[in-house]
């Protein structure tokens, strides 16, 4: 594949606009009366440490008065674990509410020596996270301390914390939420949120419970009591003339400590409405695309600079040794022979000697390769698409489950090119068993991911994990499997089959050249290691912070930088697999179809091994998450090594054919 360099220059110029996130076309703002009411859902809680995410209502929170709602949720949110559910909070447009009441939960016996932790003592040492809707906003989360103020807006907030001094654990169960809004330009008292903040605290209430509710609520007011705190702070005392919120120096002040995460629990919290004139709807997810700067656009520059050097070298390399080299090569082979050299039989050395082998089919399973092919090309198209509409702002995490039910639905409607991919290799490969190609192109790569998906199912299902998807899932992902893309691949393979075999410009003999010995350096272990570790190190910076996505629910939408990264990954897996492809050639060696397919693909091993490094900052100490993680980068190293390949394969076959054209064959 060739990309100009004029191409890659423009890329640059617009590169800062396609990088910059925007929000998602066709999704309407919703606008709020002072007084509406204002949904909080909660989702799933996530870990860093486990990667199991599990229900909110796993723990014993305070859950609504008729019980939690399931959301309507899409396919993308469900496979990604997403569950969300309604909440017993209570939020009005522009009403502000100072220490409201939630409820009094009894989450579990008390941290002892030899006695197991209750749930939430687990979920806190585990450091698992809540996450927080509101107007299909995520909840920033806000930490205090004696000197700083830091607001994150990736993980949500923690459910407690444990002790430097005591190691126990301690439950938040406070929560300061706050909520920028900006008032409708075209609407007459209409108002719009555009920041969702969550400051957590622990303060332990002295209360008894009440023993009417409804007696002691006013809901008129919107205020609910189920307790009476004998020892409030400022902001939950309700004989203070002026009302504050509740603030870090109350939570902290002397004679107040921390609630454990033991016995019972009154709930509490603050909503405080801030107008922000400045911020706009359009833009309210750029903070969170951007995580506050936390990783400055200059690193993505860094990476791809690091890229394009690599790609420069690569090249010059190759204009160095291929170009120079090619162009002496067809003077000579192009050269009418004098009798002398006839007598000496010198016309002929080099990668000339190979031309009735090198285009003979692979000697290993010709059917495997072009199934291989097939699935790789289904996988660079689906890859392609996918991150062209992302960085057209299509995909955005304002639209949960969309990134990964796009990938899934890209994924089945490319079948076709599988198919036809397969059958065009596979004819010209002379095979004849074209209904195993086809079905084994269906099955194969698409039943492979579906296994292991399905082990990690059960696998969630045995730690009750939201990971675990429903049985309708499933069934629709058979669907999309059995119903729309092998068909597809079916219909791809019938054009294939009916297209003629690829041409090549000279004949194959019927008896196969003897190979002469190879050097050390055209071995296979040297071409996988060289072969990886330049494309690899082309996008390794890209990857950490895609791999933080996945595994560290942080956000990544510099899809413009991918989308530039992609291109320079494709152009050097197809450089180097030229370049060795050229050395093989000229060392007489004719086996290069597979030798290809593997020079490139082996820049997914390099990615593999990288994944073990990248797992040290994760802190598991559980077995299930080592099988999920590993699990799951196995196969999109697998994917991988299937996608470059078939890049080293077509590169390789365009090159050959290329020179081989250029030569007179007597």
């Amino acid at each position: 594949m060739k990309v100009e360099v004029t191409s890659l220059a423009a890329a640059f110029f617009l590169l800062e606009d396609v990088a910059h996130g925007f929000y998602l076309p066709g999704v309407n703002p919703k606008s709020f009366a002072e007084g509406d009411v204002v949904k909080l859902k909660v989702n799933k809680m996530t870990s860093p440490k486990t990667l199991l995410p599990v229900d909110y209502y796993k723990l014993p929170f305070c859950q609504p008065e008729n019980g939690p709602k399931m959301d309507n949720e899409n396919l993308g949110e469900f496979l990604a674990g997403d569950r969300i559910e309604t909440s017993p909070y209570r939020l009005q447009m522009k009403k502000d509410m100072f220490c409201e009441q939630l409820c009094v939960s009894n989450v579990g016996r008390g941290e002892q020596r030899g006695v197991s932790p209750n749930k939430v003592v687990r979920a806190i040492r585990k450091n698992y996270h809540n996450n927080w809707i509101t107007d299909n906003l995520s909840a920033a989360s806000k930490v205090e301390d004696d000197t700083t103020i830091t607001t994150r807006y990736w993980q949500g907030f923690p459910v407690g914390f444990v002790a430097s001094d005591t190691k126990k654990a301690y439950i938040h169960n406070h929560v300061n939420i706050e909520l920028m809004y900006h008032a409708v330009e075209t609407e007459v008292d209409k108002y719009r949120i555009v920041r969702f903040t969550v400051e957590p605290f622990s303060i332990k209430h002295d209360f008894e419970p009440s023993d009417d509710d409804d007696d002691n609520n006013n809901k008129e007011e919107g205020t609910f009591t189920v307790a009476k705190i004998n020892n409030p702070i400022a902001s939950c005392n309700p004989k203070s003339k002026k009302k504050v919120h509740t603030d870090y120096n109350m939570v902290t002040s002397d004679g107040r400590e921390p609630q454990l995460a033991s016995g019972k629990v009154l709930f509490t919290y603050d909503v405080s409405w801030i107008e922000n004139k400045e911020l706009h709807w359009a833009s309210r997810w750029d903070i969170y695309l951007s995580m506050d700067n936390a990783i400055p656009a200059k690193v993505h520059w860094l990476s791809i600079a690091n890229s394009l050097v690599i790609v420069f070298v690569l090249s010059a390399m190759i204009a160095a040794i291929l170009v120079r080299n090619l162009r002496r090569d067809f003077a000579r082979y192009n050269k009418l022979a004098t009798d002398e050299e006839k007598a000496e039989d010198l016309e002929e050395f080099g990668w000339k000697l190979v031309h009735a082998d090198v285009f003979r089919p692979p000697s290993f399973s010709p059917l495997l390769l072009a199934v291989a092919c097939g699935t790789g090309a289904q996988i660079l198209c689906m890859s392609f698409l996918t991150i062209i509409f992302s960085s057209m702002g299509f995909l955005s995490p304002a639209n949960r489950g969309a990134l990964l039910m796009a990938e899934l639905l890209l994924y089945v409607m490319m079948g076709g090119i599988a198919g036809y991919v397969t059958a065009r290799l596979y004819k010209t490969f002379k095979g004849k068993s074209w209904q195993r190609a086809t079905t084994l192109t269906a099955l194969g790569f698409p039943g492979v991911a579906f296994a292991l998906f399905f082990l990690m199912d059960l696998l969630a299902v045995t730690q009750g994990s939201t990971d675990a998807v429903p049985f309708t899932t499933m069934v629709v992902l058979l669907v999309l499997w059995f119903g729309i893309s092998t068909p597809l691949v079916f219909f791809g393979a019938y054009f294939g089959y009916k297209q003629d075999a690829i041409e090549f410009p000279v004949n194959t003999s019927s008896i196969p050249r003897q190979i002469p010995d190879q050097p050390w350096f055209m071995g296979i272990p040297f071409t996988l290691a060289i072969g990886g570790i330049l494309p690899f190190g082309a996008c390794f910076v890209e990857l950490y912070f895609i791999l933080a996505s996945v595994w560290m629910d942080q956000y990544y939408y510099v899809f413009g930088f991918l989308l530039l990264v992609y291109f320079i990954l494709i152009i050097t897996c197809a450089e180097i697999t030229v370049l060795f492809c050229y050395f093989q050639l000229c060392g007489e060696n004719y086996h290069w179809w597979w030798r290809s397919f593997c020079t490139s693909g082996s820049t997914a091993l390099y990615v593999f091994f990288y994944s073990f490094v990248y797992f040290k900052q994760l802190e598991a100490n559980n077995f299930a998450t080592y099988v999920l993680y590993f699990g799951y980068m196995g196969l999109v190293s697998f994917g991988l090594f299937i996608m470059t390949g078939s890049i080293g394969v077509f590169s390789s076959l365009w090159f050959n054919k290329t020179i081989f054209s250029s030569i007179k064959i007597d």
